[in-house]
């Protein structure tokens, strides 16, 4: 059978083409709408050479045009990979060299940093002028296992890596999460999380597989989003903790109905008791959640039995999905022995992009290995602990520590290492701990603020007036720096 991302689009577009598909800043299109819109767009693409197997990457912030242009080079044949708005053109230049797209769809607020080279540009204005036009439409042959998205991601590498998805895999990802994981009402989801992101491009494509109807916000505001629950009775949000905790804490929130919110999945941080009760007697169960970009997004989600007896787990075993903990041979431990979280199951990435050796490390016999450590209790649920990989998780978002070094590096500077320093708003934000040849504050921020996005400049730095502590191996103990600077430490004077 035809497992494909625009087979599906197209049969909900006849099987009810007057349902809202998209609402955004105001505006509403059916799937009918969407559907001739997104023919006209991926015509005009053929129109400037694209082929199957082209990639369009997209550097837009959220909105209409973002997924019109997302949709079009999939039913073209072809490959859309979103880049992060954040990034500065220097990490756009590097991610833009290694997916040589055939197009870029830039808006006017980051075309000056796009440099094309190559490739065609093409703005949202001009997606926006093909809302309306003639008929337009191109039908290709695609087939299940043909590679449909890139998301770009930091990880844990000095370089962000594009995340390869198959039209398969989307689509038994959202059948999964469908079945397990069952609505109450129609497909009402709020998103609010950037669409490069697996957090934006996922949970979208999920709405429109199932018929559902999309709220896509620009970026995350508290009453708008608690607004949008209320008036909209979206009954879907995935976010980090602090998206509820922003809207518990507004005014409104103590009279505002939101019983109708069948599913709110939060990952990345802890959910604290205070904030699951405040939901909780809205009627409203916080449930945490695994995953990462490379499942998809969501691996496995705590129950709605267990969110509240064990708000600290985030799920087990799931249907057609298995989690484990394994040693560093890879053997499966028993329950209460920490080790790394694997898992298996529908949604799982090909691939990185041309990186077959990360690929090969990160799959292995079936299992996606993490990278995070974890430990399972007697009931088969787990808790994550700590990462395996040098990431650090400031607001939901990604930052690789190994990648900000590098930047600092460039300045010439001796040892660097970059930990994770507590933050009240963020959660956490990067600290550098620098040694020799160290640049002035002002100099170092300003350089890290020209070649990284701005979430991933550090916050906090510390000078060493001695050679950083050092493992066996010879790596920097970043155990020890975190002993001496992190956790509950007293925090230098913030730089930014």
């Amino acid at each position: 059978m035809p497992m494909t991302i625009d087979h599906a689009f197209r049969w909900w577009a006849g099987e009810h083409p007057d349902r809202v598909m998209l609402a955004c800043a105001g505006r509403r299109v059916t799937y009918a709408q969407l559907d001739a819109w997104v023919g006209r767009v991926a015509s005009h693409f053929c129109d400037l050479g694209f082929v199957p197997g082209d990639r369009v990457a997209i550097v837009a912030e959220n909105g209409m045009e973002w997924v019109v242009a997302m949709l079009a080079a999939i039913r073209a044949g072809g490959i859309s990979a979103g880049l992060s708005t954040r990034m500065v053109a220097s990490e756009l230049d590097w991610m833009i060299a290694d997916y040589t797209p055939r197009i870029i769809v830039s808006d006017p607020t980051n075309i000056a940093k796009v440099n094309p080279g190559g490739a065609n540009l093409v703005t949202t204005e001009t997606i926006m002028g093909l809302l309306t036009g003639d008929s337009r439409d191109i039908k290709l042959p695609q087939a299940d296992d043909d590679i449909a998205i890139l998301v770009t991601t930091s990880g844990s590498t000095a370089r962000p890596k594009g995340v390869m998805f198959t039209n398969r895999a989307i689509c038994e990802h959202n059948m999964w999460q469908v079945v397990s994981d069952p609505l109450t009402g129609p497909y009402r989801r709020l998103l609010v999380a950037p669409m490069s992101t697996s957090a934006g491009t996922i949970p979208f494509l999920h709405t429109l597989l199932s018929g559902g109807t999309a709220y896509l916000e620009a970026k995350f505001d508290a009453a708008e989003a608690l607004r949008l629950i209320v008036e909209e009775k979206v009954n879907f949000i995935t976010g980090a903790p602090i998206f509820f905790q922003r809207m518990a804490d507004l005014p409104e929130f103590a009279d505002a109905d939101v019983s109708h919110l069948d599913i709110a999945h939060t990952g990345g941080a802890t959910v604290v008791q205070p904030l699951l009760e405040k939901w909780e007697k809205k009627g409203v169960i916080l449930r945490q959640m695994f995953g990462q970009t490379e499942s998809g997004g969501t691996g496995v989600i705590n129950s709605r039995a267990h969110a509240l007896t064990r708000p600290d787990k985030c799920g087990g075993t799931m249907m057609f999905t298995d989690i484990g903990i394994v040693d560093d041979a890879g053997n499966f431990l028993a329950a209460g022995e920490t080790g790394e979280i694997v898992l298996r199951g529908p949604g799982m990435m090909a691939g990185y992009w041309n990186n077959p050796q990360a690929t090969a490390e990160a799959l292995r016999d079936g299992w996606l290995y993490t990278g995070d450590i974890g430990v399972m209790d007697e009931l088969g649920l787990v808790k994550m602990i700590d990462r395996k990989k040098d990431i650090i998780i400031s607001g939901g978002l990604n930052i690789s520590a190994a990648e900000v070094e590098r930047v600092i590096l460039e300045l010439g500077v001796e040892e660097v290492a970059v930990i994770a320093a507590r933050d009240e708003r963020f959660g956490e934000v990067p600290m550098a701990v620098v040694h020799g040849n160290v640049p002035d504050t002002a100099a170092l921020v300003a350089y890290c603020c020209e070649n990284l996005s701005d979430f991933k400049v550090p916050r906090y730095l510390i000078h060493s007036d001695t050679p950083l502590p050092r493992l066996a191996s010879g790596k920097i103990s970043k155990p020890a720096l975190r002993q001496s600077h992190g956790g509950d430490k007293p925090l230098p004077p913030r730089i930014r």
